[in-house]
């Protein structure tokens, strides 16, 4: 439903087609599989509030959802949610990764071979190529802004655009703004479910992309069991 009340899509005991519908300034993809399955997705930025309403015919329908606000709100999604210490303040963003420090760090360690390819590739939850757009220190981790680019392997959904954190500031892996790579990194909930989280192991698989490397990285695939559809 749009701000000024009217229903764009399902409203009035209707049933709306699934496709494109424009609406507060921005594309609705609306889909529904042939299980009952719904989904909206739409690119933004939105020019009005939309309200999002839903007739429960059965319990927990399992409703998820996720969305990007703009960075000066400092608003975040399930994925994106920043952790503090009490007292501190936002985190500065950081152009990069800060330099490594021999002393506390040492080099990085990068997997390497045929070996070590396929193990990372099956224990991993998702593995998929991604432009870096942007990297943050948060506290003691490194948050990096991907545009998700090719998808080979997730047991979770992914979307076009994620945050994935490494659970250290050392810099490892290395992983230059605007570069593409080939991630594998497994999903993090903590107890309490109230972080959902991509994490890359400082040590973790994050090759600089090519086609050589996406030929390989498919190879690997066949050693593995099939990811959910």
């Amino acid at each position: 439903m749009s701000s000024d009340q009217r229903y764009v899509l399902n409203g009035d005991w209707s049933i709306a087609w699934p496709g494109a519908y424009e609406v507060a300034g921005t594309r609705l993809l609306y889909a529904r599989a042939a299980d009952g399955t719904e989904s909206l997705e739409a690119p933004g930025p939105t020019a009005e509030e939309l309200h999002v309403m839903v007739l429960l015919q059965e319990p927990n329908p399992r409703i998820e959802y996720e969305f990007w606000a703009p960075r000066q709100h400092g608003a975040s999604a399930l994925r994106q949610r920043q952790p503090q210490p009490r007292g501190a303040g936002s985190p500065q963003p950081s152009p990069g990764p800060p330099p490594l420090s021999p002393r506390h760090c040492g080099k990085c360690r990068t997997p390497k071979g045929h070996s070590q390819r396929i193990h990372h590739f099956c224990q991993s939850d998702f593995v998929f190529q991604a432009r870096i757009v942007a990297t943050q220190l948060v506290g003691q981790e490194t948050r990096h802004e991907v545009r998700v680019l090719t998808r080979y392997r997730r047991h979770f959904p992914l979307l076009p655009r994620e945050y994935v954190w490494v659970p250290s500031t050392c810099g490892c892996p290395r992983l230059q703004r605007g570069r593409r790579y080939v991630l594998m990194a497994q999903r993090h909930v903590n107890r309490e479910h109230t972080l959902n989280r991509i994490v890359l192991r400082a040590d973790g698989y994050a090759r600089p992309w090519s086609v050589h490397e996406e030929r390989r990285v498919r190879e690997a695939a066949r050693h593995c069991g099939p990811s959910p559809p």
